[in-house]
């Protein structure tokens, strides 16, 4: 089990230890994670996922849209009431407690409840991102590293979804608050429902990475790694291959759109050559996870409220905070009513000879594409375990910067980068470089590892 919060990893080896699969510690931990990191995740957020049954890949698209009744001419909010879409966390959940927990819903949701209700001591990196965003009053006063959080109204609301399932949020008293309190109409929320999707995957190097299709990113990932693989994994490479895979993905990923052309030999022979963009991205919040039982069955699960506190609105009574992810209808220009807008939360999976070789991904808002294409690079090209490879330096490309994490880079190919119309800059603070986990099959063992920029870790048993 590998999450970015203790609690988090403890409640899903406490869901493992009373006889849950890999599915229900999951949910255990996504749960917490909305607890004691609220400004990344939440109730009110989307939720992604990938599950290997032990024979057979599935995909989850618990992703939310924009109302119904959206003005199709009107621009993207980026924060307030009319950036929020339909929350997607909660039915996505039920989902997948439905089709592959053990447990079942009501339990594995415990933990949370006791953490809500009873209170959590906040890590360092929650307690520095706690007091960068603009958190809303319920929110305020931003903690203290150690101090103590008590999340009464949130508390209430998971019980609710323990007792009542997602009906809770998406119908009834709770519902009626998110209506009250945004654009969406009750329509919207009684009429949602996930999807269950077939991943789209390409071959690197012997190993089949899995990603999922639009309205996520996934396949700037895909098409990263895939031109990635023409040539040697330099800096200078990744750099050029990341980039054009971006402006692919931004011009291309669209609800319901077929990207696997993106992926195609010939395509990627041909864009490989050509000249490379200026690319600009902003930032956002996420949380990632993934856990792997004694049956081999394996989660890759994430799930955001897009920026710190997502739109700012909070449900009222609820201790929802409900997310922004309309913002990113700035992508395509537009919103677009009752469509999702494009999506850059991923999750990841690694499959090697038809076998689960692991679950991972990389939090970050937009930057979860670039820094999937370095995981995956690392752990496969320079054969580096989870560990190691999560906590390397990274890069961010940034308009015409190239940002560089602090140290680690000397003899990295840096004095290249200029050559691509780019320029190296160190860069000291760590939050904007995101964080992973990863859990990698080794034999009978498993490795895991989860990034030093974060307040978690990695624990099995």
């Amino acid at each position: 089990m590998a999450t970015s919060q203790p609690l988090a990893t403890r409640a899903g080896l406490r869901a493992l230890e009373r006889g849950g699969n890999a599915v229900d510690a999951a949910l255990a931990a996504a749960a917490v994670l909305c607890v004691t990191e609220p400004m990344s995740t939440g109730v009110g957020g989307d939720l992604f996922a990938q599950v290997w049954d032990g024979e057979r890949l599935h995909g989850l698209d618990a992703a939310g849209p924009a109302p119904l009744s959206a003005d199709p001419e009107g621009p993207a909010s980026e924060t307030g009431p009319r950036s929020v879409t339909v929350p997607g966390a909660v039915a996505g959940w039920a989902a997948l407690a439905e089709r592959f927990g053990r447990l079942g819903l009501d339990s594995v949701l415990g933990d949370a409840v006791a953490a809500a209700e009873d209170g959590f001591a906040v890590g360092a990196v929650t307690a520095d991102a706690w007091i960068r965003s603009a958190a809303p009053t319920e929110f305020l006063p931003a903690p203290s590293v150690g101090s103590r959080v008590r999340l009464p109204d949130l508390a209430t609301s998971l019980r609710r979804i323990a007792n009542d399932g997602p009906d809770a949020i998406y119908r009834g008293e709770i519902a009626a608050a998110i209506v009250s309190s945004t654009w969406l109409e009750a329509e919207d929320l009684a009429g949602y429902s996930p999807r269950w999707v077939d991943p789209i995957s390409l071959d690197y190097r012997g190993t089949t990475v899995c990603e999922l299709p639009p309205p996520t990113q996934g396949v700037a990932a895909l098409e990263g790694l895939g031109l990635l693989a023409l040539g040697e994994p330099s800096l200078a490479a990744r750099v050029a291959c990341v980039r054009l895979a971006l402006e692919d993905a931004l011009a291309h990923v669209r609800d319901g759109a077929d990207v696997t052309g993106l992926l195609e030999p010939g395509f990627l022979s041909r864009r490989r050559q050509d000249a490379l963009p200026i690319l600009s991205e902003p930032p956002g919040g996420t949380v990632y996870l993934c856990a792997v039982d004694g049956d081999s069955m394996a989660v890759s699960l994430i799930q955001s409220l897009y920026d710190g506190f997502g739109s700012g609105v909070v449900a009222p009574g609820t201790g929802i905070v409900l997310q922004n992810r309309g913002a990113c209808f700035a992508v395509s220009g537009r919103v677009e009513p009752g469509r999702r807008p494009y999506h850059t939360i991923i999750p990841g999976m690694l499959l090697r000879d038809g076998r689960l070789l692991g679950p991972f991904g990389v939090m970050g808002g937009f930057l979860q594409a670039q820094a999937h294409v370095q995981l995956v690079s690392a752990l496969l090209d320079e054969e580096l375990d989870p560990q190691t490879a999560l906590d390397r330096p990274r890069f961010r490309i940034d308009g015409d910067h190239l940002l560089l994490e602090g140290g680690g880079w000397d003899g990295d190919g840096v004095d290249g980068i200029e050559t691509l119309g780019l320029r190296p800059y160190g860069e000291w603070d760590s939050s904007r470089f995101g964080g992973g986990q990863a859990i990698l099959v080794a034999g009978d063992s498993l490795l895991g590892g989860s990034d030093c920029r974060k307040d978690g870790y990695a624990a099995g048993f």
